[in-house]
C-alpha cells in the first residue's frame, strides 16, 4: 500500500538521501551542496519550498519537491523542482501517484501552469511525462547563475 502525504519534520533525512540518490542517477553527485539541515530549514522553518513523500511500509520511497513561482504572462504557477522514486520501486505506479498528487496541489492552489525540467538524455522520465500528457518544450534555453558563499 502506497501512501502519499505532505512531508513533515523528521522526513528531511530520508528526502535528503533521495536527493543524493537522484544526483547520482543524473551523473552529478558532486553538485549536491545543500545539507539536511538547510533542507529542514527551507521546508519547515522558512517554508520556501514544500514536499510530498511516497511511503511504503513506513519507508519513504519517493518525493516531489515544489514551490510556487510566478509568470508575468500567466500569473501564479507551481514549479516542480525535483521528483524521484527509488529505482527498485519504479514500475509500481508510485511515480504516477506522486505526480498526480502534485497536480492536485497545483489545482488546489489555482495555479495556471506547472513547470519542471527533464534532462534530454533521461528517456524514461521523458516517456513518463509524455504518458501523462505533458507538453515538453524544446525551444527554450535554460539560463542559470550560481553563487558560492
Amino acid at each position: 500500500m502506497i501512501q502519499i502525504r505532505e512531508a513533515k519534520p523528521g522526513d528531511q533525512k530520508e528526502i535528503y538521501l533521495l536527493i543524493k540518490e537522484l544526483a547520482l542517477y543524473e551523473k552529478e553527485p558532486e553538485e549536491v551542496i545543500n545539507s539536511e539541515v538547510e533542507l529542514y530549514n527551507h521546508l519547515f522553518e522558512e517554508k520556501i519550498c514544500h514536499a510530498l513523500v511516497a511511503e511504503k511500509n513506513n519507508e519513504i520511497i519517493g518525493f516531489a519537491l515544489y514551490y510556487m513561482s510566478y509568470s508575468t504572462w500567466k500569473g501564479k504557477c507551481l514549479y516542480l523542482e525535483d521528483f524521484y522514486v527509488k529505482e527498485n520501486i519504479r514500475k509500481e505506479g508510485v511515480g504516477s501517484q506522486l505526480y498526480n498528487a502534485v497536480i492536485e496541489v497545483a489545482k488546489s492552489n489555482k495555479v495556471r501552469r506547472m513547470d519542471w525540467q527533464v534532462l534530454d538524455w533521461n528517456q524514461p522520465a521523458i516517456d513518463f511525462y509524455v504518458k501523462h500528457n505533458a507538453q515538453l518544450d524544446t525551444h527554450w534555453i535554460n539560463g542559470r547563475l550560481t553563487f558560492e558563499y
